[in-house]
């Protein structure tokens, strides 16, 4: 490999590794939500895989079945953050696309395979 090939290909990866860095300091901006109940539990996420903020109804408040209330936040909280992860995921995908469509001789990286 010539040494401008291997200039080409650094600048592409330190390219690579901005655009990375970008989309990463993005996903603090996404928001992803996730209810349960009806609605009655409802968690918001950000990308970073943050609950930022959990709403229960009042009706989902019984002092006698606390079980379910819980069951009720997990599922929301669960939910929510399954939906920040594969909002993220999106986001570090279309950030390295570009990049990597470019790269010489048709170069694949595991894991980026459409």
């Amino acid at each position: 490999m010539s040494r401008v090939g291997l200039s080409d290909m650094l600048k592409q990866a330190q390219k690579l590794q901005e655009q990375f860095q970008q989309a990463q300091e993005g996903l603090i901006n996404l928001r992803a939500e996730g209810s349960a109940g009806g609605g009655m539990v409802t968690a918001i996420a950000n990308g970073k895989q943050e609950i930022l903020q959990l709403r229960i109804d009042k009706q989902a408040v019984d002092p006698n079945d606390l079980e379910l209330l819980e069951d009720l936040v997990v599922a929301a909280v669960n939910q929510a953050l399954s939906k920040a992860q594969e909002l993220a995921s999106a986001e570090m995908s279309k950030a390295a696309g570009s990049v990597l469509s470019s790269l010489p001789g048709n170069l694949k990286i595991p894991g980026t395979e459409s």
